[in-house]
């Protein structure tokens, strides 16, 4: 049997009509820079996590980008954030010529870990910067508490986690302002590239708004020097079409995740979820120090695998100039040789799901 990692054209398949049907509608009335389908978009995704506002932008990077450069995030200044997630957590910081401080994960979450946060608060500190990894929620409520405490901004980089709550309260509305990726393999994903920006903060959305349009409030007007970093309306229409299905997915998901669990458990360490939390398993990361061989040998028997992430972001090369070195987050380091993510998306087959999990059971026995 072959078990992708992912399989797009199923999904396609599912929603061929309803999907075709709105990218014609774009076409029939060819605006496809901002107008009605944008719109529509961010009414249906703010209401659908619960913010005031929400604003389409070209990719989850972007969405961050935007969100510190709204905040006034510039040189010299620090964000607090983790070494274990994808580069544009940390990119975008650096970008904006801040510094990225990182903070080692927590062992069953590999979220960041809230008591380490305050050790690593200077004077230059502006904002801390959670993810959300792979569906779970960062714990929240210790980190705005430690954000308040110091007068600081919470960014919530919620990339993985479109539908995730903490406490029965959506990611995006945790913190002062969200960042969410719709790339293709995404919960939420777009055919390409493709993000948006959470908040219920008036004045952070109006600025952002001009910001995505190069500080333009009317054309050819320009307020201040802003970018191109906007939604194109097809994409919109068809996130319009899939975000119909995303909790529908997200239980899919879940179901897949519990059998995963029930059945592996023994074998190696799956993900957990904290009373309170809702995961929505972007990713089924489980951890074991066999990681490398039993890679190849899901390989060898059709069960396609992936690494989130080999290298954490402090031993990247980009990052060599901030001075850390192994051994800094330990945490980190070592989850980055033993995470494997299984394959877990809506359209996995029950027997599929099975085939993993005996491959698994079949490499350990």
């Amino acid at each position: 049997m072959q078990v992708p990692i992912i399989d797009l054209v199923s999904q396609y398949k599912n929603l061929e009509k309803e999907i075709d049907n709105a990218v014609k509608r774009v076409f029939s009335h060819s605006y496809f820079v901002f107008g009605k389908e944008l719109e529509s978009f961010e009414e249906q995704l703010s209401k659908y996590a619960g913010t005031k506002f929400a604003l389409g932008v070209a990719n989850g990077t972007d969405a961050l980008l935007l969100s510190l450069y709204a905040l006034g995030i510039k040189e010299g200044d620090e964000v607090i954030t983790t070494p274990f997630t994808f580069i544009s957590t940390a990119e975008v910081i650096a970008l904006l010529r801040a510094k990225p401080v990182f903070v080692d994960v927590k062992e069953e979450s590999l979220n960041i870990d809230p008591n380490l946060i305050e050790k690593a608060i200077t004077e230059r500190t502006k904002v801390i910067l959670p993810v959300h990894l792979f569906g779970l929620c960062a714990d929240m409520k210790s980190i705005i508490d430690i954000a308040q405490k110091h007068n600081l901004k919470v960014v919530e980089d919620a990339a993985q986690a479109i539908g995730a709550t903490l406490y029965d309260k959506m990611a995006g509305g945790l913190g002062d302002i969200a960042g969410f990726s719709f790339f293709p393999t995404k919960n939420l994903g777009a055919a390409g590239d493709a993000g948006a920006i959470l908040t219920n903060d008036e004045k952070l959305y109006e600025k952002i708004r001009l910001l995505r349009v190069h500080g333009s409030h009317k054309k050819y007007y320009h307020q201040f020097i802003g970018f191109n970093n906007r939604l194109d309306a097809i994409q919109a229409a068809l996130l319009s079409v899939k975000l119909k299905y995303v909790d529908s997915w997200n239980k899919r998901r879940r179901e897949i995740a519990a059998k995963y669990t029930s059945s592996l458990n023994t074998y190696v360490k799956t993900p957990s979820e904290p009373e309170g939390y809702y995961s929505v398993y972007h990713q089924y990361t489980i951890r074991t120090e066999e990681r490398d061989r039993l890679k190849a040998f899901m390989n060898e028997r059709g069960v396609s695998t992936a690494i989130h992430y080999p290298l954490p972001l402090h031993l990247q090369l980009a990052f060599e100039y901030l001075g850390y070195k192994k051994g800094d987050f330990p945490v980190a380091e070592k989850a980055c040789g033993e995470v494997l993510s299984l394959p877990v998306y809506p359209e996995l087959t029950d027997e599929m799901v099975d085939y993993v999990i005996e491959t698994i059971s079949g490499f350990f026995s």
